[in-house]
């Protein structure tokens, strides 16, 4: 073999020996990296539901009158939230119960072609009057019938009463408690099912609470808390990342 032909040789021998070593460091690499990935574990997200009952309600009416004047606006506005007060009393409600907004009168102008004429046409008046109480379904009653009060020729505008669960905080801890659970639960069958097994949770994520009226699917990302309805259900999820092993 000449001189030349031992160098190619050579070259070939130490161009494969370079390739060899490359690969098994590409590879080892690679284990390294699919290693670290499993090592990163599991995450799943648990949800805990349970029924609860309003047990406050909020109910927001508004006493309207329109009078030529100003003085007369806010006359019949008072006649208007007599009249209201005594509803609410008579139906049940503790005076004690109910808050009367200050009185607010404020002039309509007259319009022509989008534009205002400078004239006013009259005044209107309004006095907000708030009912808080814990008979819910007291304050439904009489939410429902407000219509007998429009009929004698009240003007009282109805927001609807707003129903709370003054407890939330103390049904929290236990939500999430089984939330938590939940997530045990399904991490579990998810890593069985390929083999593994879960191991000590590395993180906890809760996310917002959902309040809704039964039977709903409305969610928010920042928490939803829907307040028309007596009867609710609250939703609790937590995302739980767990080692396996």
């Amino acid at each position: 073999m000449s001189e030349n032909e031992k160098q190619k040789s050579l070259t070939l021998v130490i161009s494969a020996a370079i390739i060899a070593i490359a690969m098994g460091l590409g590879l080892n690499q690679v284990g390294s990296g699919f290693a670290s990935r499993s090592s990163e574990g599991i995450s799943v997200t648990g949800s805990a539901r349970v029924s609860a009952t309003a047990d406050k309600a909020v109910w927001t009416l508004n006493a309207e009158q329109v009078a030529p004047t100003i003085s007369e606006s806010v006359r019949k506005v008072e006649g208007a939230t007599s009249a209201v007060t005594k509803y609410l009393t008579d139906g049940g409600v503790p005076s004690d119960s109910i808050e009367l907004g200050s009185v607010s009168a404020y002039p309509q102008e007259e319009y022509a072609n989008g534009n205002s004429t400078g004239r006013i046409l009259n005044y209107r008046g309004s006095r907000t009057i708030t009912v808080r109480s814990e008979d819910v379904q007291l304050i439904k009653k009489l939410s429902n019938g407000i219509g007998a009060l429009l009929q004698s020729g009240v003007s009282v505008t109805n927001y609807g009463p707003q129903f709370y669960i003054s407890k939330l905080n103390e049904l929290r801890p236990e939500l999430l408690k089984q939330a938590m659970e939940d997530a045990q639960v399904r991490a579990k069958a998810i890593v069985e099912a390929t083999g593994g097994k879960v191991g000590s949770v590395m993180s906890v994520r809760s996310g917002p609470f959902q309040v809704t009226s039964p039977d709903s699917v409305d969610i928010s990302a920042g928490g939803y808390y829907d307040t028309s309805t007596i009867d609710k259900t609250i939703t609790s999820t937590v995302t739980v990342m767990f080692k396996v092993n």
